[in-house]
């Protein structure tokens, strides 16, 4: 039975791998979107579908539509762009994630939040487990995000329990691939551009902090299988590959992939910037049967020939 989805955030990095999935799954999708950080090049091969289409909103205003299921990916997600406006970034997370609850309720449709491995801060439990609450300071620099989406999940789980919404909770950790954006701000994209450039590459910090990353291909598999399952499982849950490595392998990897002449310079490391990130995924083998497949040198790869082509494009 085709399924009407709707997908906020869908013309950013994520939701548009999702979108177009979810199309060839042979789904209707409605791409929400305000365009601060998504771009229409990443559905533009999309508008010619019958079974697509484009909604310029903002989620923090209300929204009606009769809808199956929604995926609220709704939410700058990168330190450069949620922190340009902390104020709207949280009301993103607070007065969207309501609005989108609302919608749910009024449309008796399931509702997948992306929250995100931000909620556990600067962990002090490795690898990080569902079951921990985290190690956030609420008002610092990246608390607009951090605080946000903890708050989200809360909301989340009391429209479960206070209106019967159906829900499903993942927490994404760092994901990266093709329809990232050249500016995002975020550590891959960053090293990717900079080697193919050949300019300095920068890292905050001395580089021994690390990172676990997740091909996109993987991560939508793992939001699909998440909103699909009927064994009551509502989460939250970690989507995210538990291979861990230090920034500064990683833009040694990212050098050596690229065949570039970059330097690697260290600048101080910003507030509140996790130490260690590494997802448990656990409860996401047994729930949802995921594991992440792709490996970070095939994903690598496969992003590094999309900023290539980016880059040769820009003037």
């Amino acid at each position: 039975m085709t399924k009407r989805i709707l997908v906020t955030g869908g013309a950013g990095f994520i939701g548009s791998h999702l979108c177009e999935k979810l199309l060839n799954y042979g789904n209707d999708v409605v791409c929400l979107d305000n365009f601060f950080t998504g771009s229409k090049d990443n559905i533009r091969h999309l508008l010619s579908n019958d079974h697509f289409e484009l909604i310029r909103h903002d989620i923090t205003q209300e929204y009606s539509a009769e809808v199956d299921e929604i995926y609220n990916l709704a939410c700058p997600a990168s330190p450069p762009h949620y922190q340009y406006d902390a104020i709207k970034t949280i009301k993103t997370s607070v007065i969207g994630v309501t609005n989108m609850l609302e919608l749910a309720m009024q449309s008796n449709a399931t509702i997948l939040q992306a929250s995100t491995s931000e909620i556990y801060g600067d962990p002090i439990v490795h690898p990080q487990v569902e079951s921990y609450w985290g190690n956030v300071n609420p008002i610092g620099l990246r608390s607009c995000y951090d605080e946000g989406k903890r708050c989200a999940e809360t909301l989340m789980m009391d429209y479960h329990r206070q209106n019967n919404v159906d829900i499903r909770i993942v927490r994404i950790f760092n994901t990266y691939g093709p329809n990232m954006d050249i500016g995002d701000g975020r550590v891959v994209s960053n090293f990717i551009v900079q080697a193919l450039r050949n300019e300095d590459i920068t890292i905050y910090g001395d580089g021994s902090q690390t990172r676990s990353f997740c091909f996109v291909s993987d991560l939508i598999d793992g939001l699909i299988r998440m909103m699909n399952n009927k064994q009551k499982f509502i989460g939250p849950v970690n989507l995210g590959n538990p291979s861990e490595r230090t920034i500064l392998d990683l833009a040694k990897l990212i050098i050596n992939l690229t065949n570039s002449n970059s330097k690697i310079v260290y600048k101080p490391l910003p507030s509140d910037d996790p130490t260690q990130r590494k997802p448990d995924i656990t409860l996401a083998e047994k729930e949802l049967g995921w594991i992440p497949k792709v490996g970070i040198e095939e994903g690598l790869k496969q992003t590094i020939e999309y900023f290539a082509a980016k880059i040769n494009c820009l003037p």
